[in-house]
């Protein structure tokens, strides 16, 4: 009879060996603190392990629960074993589950640091109804904590912590997009009687590019320090007060005076980022009044001038949930 070759079958890594990290730090556990004194008898009492009460963080509840000898089920033997456990008081439906980034501590009182250990990189583990308690099988070697020249056991008291932080999705999200060249891209403002103009500054008919108004905002005699010698133009967004704190929406594009007789336009590239503080760029000096009042150049004709906005790429942002 032939025999059959065994397959061989690799076994995935225990999820509760992944790597964890420890280092020092002055601050306190933000969460919660365990103070255990006379730990020597607990070390000897039969009971494996001990609890903490209920403590609160993230809108849950927890506890700590600690193997004084190790755990010895999960390979802890030898150390201290602490884990955070999903208390049985929280009132959660059939197939809830929390997300957490969480760390542990032990206060070394000689050096007046914590100890604190985590998973590496920041690791985001899963609470749920199959899996209700996460930590560590060897949270520190018991030679190291019973040693009280290491600070940790002192006076047959020691300190332990938690901090829960709970990851929890806000429901809401965006999605920015980087449009180029969209369908509609120029605007042109034709600004009739131009040299009859005697207010400090004109706007155009509101126009609307990526799901926002804009205006074309023009200084006959100039703005600013170009008062008397420049003309100045800007590209202006009208429902800036709509965004969102933080937000902006960028913009490339080319503001351009029109030559209407020779073709030979002045354009000036912008690249701005517009938000709910900054409504407007552009070019204070964008060309000189000489330019724009000489007749044979062709920017001026029958007193109308011809001021332009093509847009070249813009961020359109779709709130989605």
């Amino acid at each position: 009879m032939a025999i059959k070759p065994v397959m061989e079958v690799k076994i995935p890594p225990r999820d509760d060996l992944a790597e964890i990290t420890r280092s020092t730090r002055d601050l306190p556990p933000a969460h919660y603190t365990l103070k255990i004194e006379n730990f020597s008898l607990l070390a000897n009492a039969k009971m494996d392990n001990v609890e903490s009460g209920d403590f609160e963080a993230g809108s849950y509840k927890w506890r700590l629960r600690l193997y004084p000898n190790g755990n010895k089920k999960n390979n802890g033997d030898g150390h201290i074993s602490l884990y955070l456990a999903f208390s049985n008081s929280n009132a959660l439906p059939f197939g809830w589950e929390v997300n957490v980034n969480f760390r542990l501590f032990v206060y070394n009182q000689i050096q007046d640091k914590y100890l604190t250990i985590q998973y590496a990189k920041g690791r985001v583990r899963r609470f749920h109804g199959m899996k209700t308690e996460l930590g560590f099988d060897q949270l520190i070697p018991l030679t190291i904590f019973n040693d009280e020249s290491k600070g940790y056991l002192i006076d047959d008291r020691c300190i332990f912590g938690a901090e829960i932080f709970v990851i929890k999705p806000a429901g809401k999200g965006e999605c920015l997009t980087l449009v180029k060249q969209p369908v509609i891209d120029t605007y042109t403002w034709k600004i009739q009687h131009f040299s009859a103009r005697d207010q400090e500054s004109y706007k155009s008919e509101v126009f609307s590019f990526g799901g926002h108004k804009w205006a074309l905002l023009v200084y006959p005699k100039g703005n600013s320090t170009e008062k008397g010698k420049s003309l100045s133009i800007y590209l202006e967004m009208e429902d800036f007060e709509t965004l969102p704190c933080g937000r902006t929406t960028y913009a490339e594009y080319m503001l351009r005076v029109r030559d209407q007789l020779f073709g030979k336009h002045i354009e000036k590239k912008a690249y701005s980022h517009f938000s709910n503080s900054i409504k407007d760029w552009g070019h204070l000096n964008f060309m000189s009044l000489d330019d724009v009042n000489a007749l044979p150049k062709g920017f001026l004709v029958n007193d109308t001038l011809a001021v332009e906005v093509q847009i070249h790429v813009i961020t359109v942002v779709k709130e989605f949930s």
